[in-house]
């Protein structure tokens, strides 16, 4: 693959609906308290679980994400460096096996501008970056 093509579709949260966790970042957890007016202490005391290698967000029963509401993310723009990147995770875009995989539940995939596989995999560096617990 030298380009792929991708851009979110209106209305989609698929990648939303996805099992597993949300993880934070520090920054992540102040972008997303600061949008919401509530301190990092305030944010993380509601909304997030800690341990001592990661932060992620509190699931409830009904959803994947305290903020995925029916029409999509609540704080879209605030949302996590993992929202943020995805379809470009390491995990994903490192082999066109896994990437046409992903085309089968993202419908955005396939749509919108070329991009170039370089810039492609520098997202997918930000987001190993961002969760080297997630890469080691």
């Amino acid at each position: 693959m030298n380009a792929i093509r991708f851009t979110c579709q209106p209305g989609c949260i698929n990648c939303c609906n996805m099992q597993g966790y949300v993880y934070l970042t520090e920054n992540d957890l102040k972008r997303a308290a600061k949008f919401l007016g509530m301190t990092a202490r305030a944010f993380e005391a509601k909304y997030v679980y800690r341990t001592r290698h990661q932060m992620r967000f509190r699931k409830p029963r009904d959803k994947q994400c305290p903020f995925l509401e029916k029409h999509g993310c609540s704080i879209h723009p605030a949302k996590p460096t993992q929202c943020r990147t995805f379809p470009f995770w390491p995990e994903i875009i490192e082999r066109r096996v896994t990437w046409n995989r992903a085309a089968g539940y993202c419908p955005g995939i396939g749509k919108g501008p070329l991009i170039q596989i370089g810039t492609a995999l520098e997202i997918a560096e930000e987001q190993r970056r961002a969760y080297p617990e997630l890469y080691t």
